[in-house]
């Protein structure tokens, strides 16, 4: 190969970009490289053939063939080129399924149902001639004040690691590749401000924010990595080989290909300032290990030259272009045939419909239920369905969902799939009632006047059902999503007023709150009694005495409080169904809900001083904790019996009886968690080991058990070196991270290196 045919492998080329921003900063960014002059020696990758404006998918299909057959006649080599597009809710073009945002993956705690959903994302894609995805995002949640929250998938690592490795399975069942992003810092930012530098030690690190990806490398056989756009310790992750080389290629074994976020080689330059000129920007990105410049040539078309006069060594430009000359033989397309495009295509089966029901069905967590849900069909009456989410098709999905990121840009074009609304679903599945609606106020505004007609609609109601939260857009267009960074955690704009003026009419309020990040719900939510668990139980310092005085009378609430994070494309129905008690809620709390913006970074994953202490007045223990959500029935857990003796390299089996005490069928998901009591740094107060959803009818019980590697409870010891260490570990099964219900003990025995 030539130099020149070397570097067209190494860039993605952004055929179709028109005017539309749908990566940070690709206004200022267009490529200033015909391609017609890229494409003359080859290209690496064509970028967002379908996912760029809306376009129908047959003819678009026509038009991919035959460019990748022009390639194969017109080019020196014949190499084709690989086609990525986002997938992260669903394959981002027009007329294909949109699934729940990853948010309520995590709520769903059902890795089995995600890597179906991902094979069927797959299977699209694949048909459509796509070969990579850009999903999953792996980011671990640390602040509920970044705009990218909707994105991932959990506050916890184990759940990230295993929801997103089950995706990663799926998707590349269908002969897809996933692409883990954004590796690795990216959701630490400081002050949950998007792109912001990360100062997070090498233990948060190791322990926290690389978990997810190394389960998604070695488990999970993941073929691609996305680097993160942030700096950690003020060391840009797209120029440091410590982490695109040393952790992802040296530690862990990856052999993969490396793909840059969209212009993250050129901010090397234009953002972080630690590159003089775009020479130096590709020779940084290169030599720490990122193979493939996206979305378009920019820097990397410096390559050859600086190969040439001996700037960049031959062998780093040969090992980055080896790795994608082998990735796209995985893909078969070194002897692909492009002959026959495809003509019968359904990107929106029922198939499709029914797995994203099924998502957001089991994503729903349920709050607060005052014995008010659920609602009878034959005997509800007059129901006032406000809010400004009620009637909108855009709340219903995230940030990367095709209807926000690319048609909010082409306002005349339909969806070109079914949306139902959560008000169009209340009136199929309440074909008695009387249903009125007003929208009350907008997500965002300050205007007032449409509260008025709320509280009229309400009083003229026997019960209002208030749907409330986000719209997800990009940088400022929306109040969730990519650059949408808060400094605030109540609901956007005026939308708790509307809440509480519909609440004092005293009409029962079922409140369902549809968004993308957790936001503060202490004054919707009743004070949360019975957990005494790992969160509160430590001693003194971890349970201040409450303070004496005469208690404030309770405000008045809602008599129903569910939680969603963008439902997707039937989520609609999905809530009917749970309101109506066709479904049980069964999600839990992927994220804690904060107590405000003031107490973040929060994550349940901390130490005893991390929490609720004497020693300050300042309270972060969260309204409602991770793990937590109600069912339409009861769940008891008891008898925890473990291995009272586990060496290092062994694993911890544990079992425990769970009974369904209440009078109808459930899912419970079955949460096992730990804490170490003494180590040789802080850890936890609790951290969850594992967990199963589990169906029982009522009345039924069913030993559930565990097996897990002990490995799981290694940390970053004094000296850096991952470890198992001896000690007496607390083990417990609960309705949420804090909840001790069913509890046991057991030890480890020696100390033992991680290899």
């Amino acid at each position: 190969m030539t130099l020149e045919e070397k570097q067209a492998q190494l860039v993605g080329f952004w055929v179709d970009q028109g005017d539309e921003v749908v990566a940070p900063l690709a206004g200022e960014k267009k490529s200033s490289t015909r391609y017609e002059e890229a494409s003359v020696h080859g290209i690496g990758h064509l970028t967002r053939v379908y996912g760029t404006r809306p376009v129908d998918p047959r003819e678009r299909a026509h038009w991919l063939w035959a460019e990748q057959g022009r390639l194969q006649r017109e080019t020196r080599l014949g190499i084709p080129a690989i086609v990525h597009e986002e997938c992260l809710t669903g394959l981002a073009a027009w007329q294909a399924a949109t699934f729940p945002t990853p948010l309520a993956w995590g709520a769903s705690f059902d890795p089995e149902l995600v890597e179906q959903v991902g094979a069927a994302i797959g299977a699209s894609m694949r048909a459509l001639g796509i070969h990579q995805g850009l999903a999953p995002v792996l980011d671990v949640i640390r602040d509920p004040r970044w705009g990218r929250v909707d994105e991932c998938i959990a506050e916890d690592p184990l759940v990230v690691g295993t929801i997103g490795m089950a995706y990663v399975r799926g998707l590349q069942s269908a002969g897809v590749h996933a692409t883990l992003k954004h590796f690795v810092g990216y959701s630490a930012s400081r002050a949950g401000r998007n792109h912001a530098p990360v100062h997070a030690g090498p233990r948060e690190i190791d322990d926290i924010l690389l978990p997810p990806f190394e389960m998604a490398v070695r488990e999970g056989g993941a073929r691609s990595v996305m680097n993160s756009y942030t700096d950690i310790d003020g060391v840009p992750v797209a120029a440091d080989p410590r982490y695109l080389t040393g952790v992802l290629r040296e530690r862990w074994g990856f052999d993969g290909v490396v793909v840059s976020d969209y212009f993250a080689v050129d901010f090397l330059r234009s953002m972080h300032r630690v590159a003089a000129d775009s020479a130096d920007a590709a020779r940084l990105a290169l030599t720490a290990g990122i193979d493939v410049e996206l979305p378009s040539p920019d820097a990397y078309l410096t390559l050859a030259d600086q190969v040439r006069d001996g700037r960049l060594p031959a062998a780093v430009l040969d090992a980055a272009v080896s790795r994608v000359l082998a990735q796209k033989e995985e893909l078969g397309l070194l002897d692909a045939d492009f002959s026959r495009p495809p003509t019968d295509i359904d990107l929106d089966s029922p198939a499709h419909r029914a797995l994203a029901r099924r998502l957001a069905e089991e994503s729903v967590v349920l709050l607060h239920n005052d014995a008010v849900l659920p609602l009878d069909p034959a005997t509800a009456a007059r129901i006032a369905v406000i809010g400004p989410n009620a009637d909108s098709v855009e709340a219903l999905m995230g940030c990367y969902s095709f209807v926000n990121h690319v048609l909010a840009h082409h306002p005349d074009t339909p969806p070109g799939i079914a949306l139902p609304t959560v008000l169009e679903s209340l009136r199929t599945e309440f074909p008695h009632a009387e249903i009125t609606h007003t929208a009350g106020c907008t997500v965002d505004g300050t205007e007032r006047d449409g509260i008025a007609g709320a509280v009229a609609a309400a009083d003229q109601a026997d019960l209002a059902i208030l749907v409330v939260g986000d719209r997800a857009g990009l940088f400022g267009r929306g109040t969730v999503g990519e650059g949408n960074d808060v400094e605030s955690l109540e609901l956007p704009g005026i939308q708790r007023d509307l809440v509480e003026a519909v609440i004092a009419t005293g009409t029962p309020v079922i409140l369902i709150t549809m968004t993308g990040r957790p936001y503060v719900l202490d004054w919707a939510l009743p004070a949360r009694a019975g957990a005494v668990g790992a969160m509160v139980g430590l001693g003194a310092v971890n349970s201040p005495a409450p303070t004496a005085g005469t208690a404030e009378p309770e405000a008045a609430r809602p008599v129903a409080v569910l939680q969603t994070f963008f439902p997707g494309e039937e989520g609609g129905p999905a809530l009917a169904r749970v309101l109506s008690g066709r479904v049980s809620p069964s999600g839990r709390l992927p994220v804690s809900l904060p107590r405000s913006a003031g107490a973040q970074p929060y994550s349940y994953l901390h130490p005893v001083l991390g929490g609720r202490a004497d020693v300050t007045s300042a309270d972060p223990t969260p309204v409602r904790p991770f793990g937590f959500g109600l069912t339409y029935t009861s769940f008891a857990h008891e008898d925890l019996t473990v291995d009272p003796v586990v060496a290092p390299g062994g694993r911890l089996r544990a079992s425990v009886l769970v009974r369904n005490t209440g009078g109808r069928e459930g899912v419970d998901v079955v949460q096992l968690y730990a804490h170490d009591e003494v180590a040789s740094v802080t850890r936890p107060v609790a951290q969850l080991l594992d967990f199963r959803r589990i169906a029982l009818a009522a009345g039924a019980e069913e030993r559930v058990s565990f097996d897990v590697p002990i490995e799981r409870l290694s940390f970053t010891a004094v000296d850096g070196e991952r470890v198992v260490e001896p000690g007496r570990i607390r083990l417990w099964v609960g309705g949420a991270c804090d909840d001790e219900e069913a509890v046991s003990t057991f030890e480890i025995v020696e100390t033992a290196p991680i290899v």
